[in-house]
């Protein structure tokens, strides 16, 4: 087992789950909120088992989990937007859960944590079918156009599971308000991919051809 790698996955994961949690627990003014420890549980037990999956069987692809280095300035942009839009959605949603702005039935944050866990699924089969994912946009060496699997229905699988699970999140929280302040994601991924499919097209072959083959990027039938 790579010693350097679990310490630096340990530390960024801890600094997740602190994180989280002061964006959460502070706006709201307690600990007694039981929608939040929901979300900090289906969001941080699957990331660590995942976490140790990766550890052991695929060190190499969580490294490029790990390198959030962008190079792109107009991707940088992109992960400057999404902090901001991630921010003020859960402080929010704290806000919310403070003064009693919108409360949303607690049925809807069960429903919403079923749906979230499906994009945690899907974003596992999409790890699973492309080797060269990474968090950066680039193109790496020998990587080829994966086709198959999910890809083969859509170009970004990974993005169609981050749009269930970054959609859910709020409603989770039961935070209508916040569920507002992330519907940003879809144009703030629209950019992205718009730039990401740039790159693929000049630097990967066959993902010109690919394009023409799949036609839906994120959702089938409707994007």
């Amino acid at each position: 087992m790579d010693g350097k790698l679990l310490g630096r996955a340990m530390a960024k994961f801890l600094a997740g789950v602190l994180l989280l949690g002061l964006l959460l627990f502070l706006p709201a003014g307690t600990l007694n909120w039981s929608q939040a420890w929901l979300l900090m549980a289906i969001l941080f037990i699957p990331m660590f088992i995942a976490g140790l999956v990766m550890l052991h069987r695929s060190p190499d692809l969580l490294r490029k989990r790990l390198n959030a280095s962008e190079e792109q300035g107009e991707q940088r942009q992109v992960i400057l937007l999404s902090g901001i839009m991630f921010l003020a959605a859960f402080v929010a949603a704290g806000l919310n859960r403070r003064f009693r702005w919108i409360v949303l039935p607690e049925a809807v944050s069960w429903i919403a944590a079923g749906i979230f866990l499906l994009g945690y699924l899907l974003y596992a089969r999409v790890l699973q079918e492309n080797a060269w994912l990474s968090r950066t946009v680039e193109v790496q060496e020998n990587q080829r156009v994966v086709d198959t699997g999910l890809y083969g229905v859509v170009r970004h699988p990974m993005y169609m599971s981050t749009l269930l699970l970054f959609l859910s999140m709020p409603l989770v929280l039961g935070s209508a308000i916040s569920f507002v302040i992330m519907l940003a994601y879809i144009p703030i991924i629209a950019r992205r991919i718009r730039n990401e499919e740039q790159v693929l097209v000049e630097g990967l072959a066959g993902y010109a051809e690919y394009r023409t083959r799949v036609r839906w990027k994120v959702i089938p039938f409707i994007w």
